[in-house]
């Protein structure tokens, strides 16, 4: 058994603040694993950003807030493109 990001158990009682009434086991483990990989996601880009600054050891929320904005959707995140273009466009 792999170590979970997120108990199983907080991510039911979000789907259900959420209003779903009934949640089947699958579902709160895909979406837990969906929340980890996003974490990560989010995280490593933050890691580019921090180091782009000169922090190797820091991450900000200022790092974390960057990476939120440079998405609308998070499942358009992309770690290969991160790599390749760690500074946002409307960064002068």
């Amino acid at each position: 058994m792999r170590d979970r990001a997120f108990s199983l158990y907080e991510v039911e009682q979000f789907l259900r603040e959420a209003g779903a009434k009934r949640v089947t086991e699958d579902a709160v483990t895909e979406l837990e694993k969906d929340l980890e990989r996003l974490a990560e996601l989010i995280t490593h880009k933050a890691t580019i950003y921090a180091k782009h600054a000169g922090r190797n050891k820091w991450i900000k929320k200022s790092d974390i807030v960057l990476v939120k904005g440079d998405y609308k959707n998070p499942y358009t995140f992309s770690a290969k493109a991160s790599m390749t273009n760690p500074i946002s466009k409307r960064v002068k």
